[in-house]
């Protein structure tokens, strides 16, 4: 069966020619503009795409061609994709690459240079592809990409399984890292869905004047700019799954519309009026207390409830005991094939600063540090040093000032003292060697509240009092 090849050019002259050379190695799609090589992309899943960068409604510019490149790979991130520039536009042929083109040809195209670039395209998209169904199938430790052992994740994974199955909208509550983005694209593989689209937007990156239109689309002439009309995340999603990164940031007009589209799958594009009806599965995601913000009023009790039809929660690193060790391991495998630096390993000294670090910043953190030690490591030995963490025995204590250390030594031995005698102030001062009132002082001085008065206290040497923390 040949390989399938979509080519996305508005010169029919070269759709032409590349379709009479390349026509008797792979079933070959076109599309002349972004809504047409989507529409295309969706449907054929080519092997590789050949993207020209100028594109309609500007196709003397590269605009419109890095925007089609984008939308390609929030649709797969895997693509195989080469763009296609004049001699004019190399360098925003390189911006492209940059942006996750796999490579770039400059016309006028060499038909042999470009039959033999495809060819190496094809054959490293089938060994990823090989790759990644060998690892599902021999480790029962990896779950569609995501890795993990301990009981927080195979709970994870079992939830995932189980939702797959159904079109419910999902909430994924979670630490920024924890990887709640896998865990949306692991539901959208896992289910019916998978040959449609899944598109992932992060609802705080986009301008509040541009969300609506990146998530509904636009009508022609419905805005300053709106030269065209547009299709929004939510269409081009279709059949598929749209994950709505930090949904708390939604702003509150477009919490009304998400709020319509999800209870009966209708929407109208910005400056339109016709009632658009879309298959698409929501799955949210959010960082922050959603519930929280709900009390507040900045966020819509009853589109919570839309969107929390199913709950899972990622739990944060330092909460999964030997993943760690096993992510830390999988990733330092990983990038030393990357930067051609064979077998690495990690120091003794390095694993340990691994288990005792509580990473705030999660599996992302964990994965920055180990690509940054696989480039800084010697000798193929990665150590705390190059992981930036300290090694045991060389904790760093936090540096305090000598008020706060005496005030630390001060509070200490009064919570004591007022323990050992049940909250009763006069034996308490006694045995710290102060008069009542200088100990009242020092209560007040260290956030210690009592539940009376002091002229009540002091009237009564058997009063007791709260010891609490400020």
């Amino acid at each position: 069966m040949k390989p399938t090849l979509l080519i996305v050019d508005d010169d029919q002259g070269i759709l032409t020619q590349m379709k009479w050379a390349l026509d008797p190695d792979y079933e070959i799609v076109s599309a002349e503009d972004r809504p047409g090589a989507i529409e295309s992309f969706k449907a054929a899943h080519p092997a590789v795409t050949l993207l020209d960068l100028g594109l309609p409604p500007r196709p003397n510019e590269s605009e419109e061609g890095l925007a089609a490149l984008a939308d390609l790979l929030a649709i797969d991130r895997a693509a195989k994709i080469i763009v296609i520039s004049g001699q004019s536009e190399k360098k925003n042929a390189i911006q492209a690459v940059g942006a996750g083109a796999y490579d770039f040809l400059c016309k006028p195209i060499d038909v042999d240079e470009l039959k033999l670039l495809l060819r190496r395209c094809v054959y490293v998209s089938d060994l990823e592809k090989g790759y990644l169904e060998m690892q599902q199938k021999l480790r029962a430790d990896i779950f569609e990409n995501m890795l993990g052992t301990s009981p927080q994740m195979q709970g994870v994974f079992a939830y995932i399984r189980k939702v797959a199955t159904t079109s419910a909208p999902v909430l994924l509550l979670g630490e920024s890292g924890t990887g709640k983005e896998m865990a949306a694209s692991a539901i959208h593989r896992c289910s019916s869905r998978k040959n449609g689209a899944f598109i992932a937007i992060n609802c705080n990156s986009i301008p509040e004047n541009l969300l609506e239109s990146e998530l509904f689309g636009h009508e022609k002439g419905a805005f300053t700019g709106a030269h065209i009309q547009r299709k929004g995340l939510i269409e081009n999603s279709a059949e598929g799954t749209l994950f709505l990164d930090e949904i708390g940031e939604l702003p509150p007009q477009i919490q009304v519309k998400l709020l319509r589209f999800l209870q009966d799958q209708r929407f109208q594009r910005v400056g339109g009026r016709q009632e658009i009806q879309i298959d698409t599965r929501i799955v949210a995601a959010t960082n922050a207390d959603l519930k929280d913000t709900v009390a507040k009023g900045k966020f819509r009790e009853d589109l919570y409830f839309r969107l929390a039809v199913v709950v899972i929660k990622l739990p944060p690193l330092r909460e999964r005991g030997q993943d760690v060790e096993l992510l830390a391991r999988e990733f330092l495998q990983q990038f030393a094939v990357q930067c051609d630096k064979g077998n690495l390993a990690f120091t003794p000294d390095a694993l340990n600063a691994i288990r005792r670090h509580t990473w705030p910043g999660n599996v992302r953190e964990l994965q920055n540090r180990v690509k940054r030690a696989t480039i800084m490591a010697e000798n193929r030995r990665v150590t705390a040093n190059d992981l930036e963490l300290l090694p045991h025995g060389s904790e760093s204590v936090p540096r305090a000032t000598l008020k706060e250390a005496r005030e630390s030594v001060e509070r200490e031995l009064v919570e004591q003292a007022l323990k050992r005698h049940s909250g009763r102030v006069t034996p308490a001062a006694s045995e710290l060697g102060v008069s009542r009132p200088t100990l009242y002082e020092l209560m007040d001085k260290l956030g210690i509240t009592k539940g009376e008065s002091k002229a009540q206290a002091a009237a009564d040497a058997g009063a007791t009092f709260e010891v609490q923390k400020s």
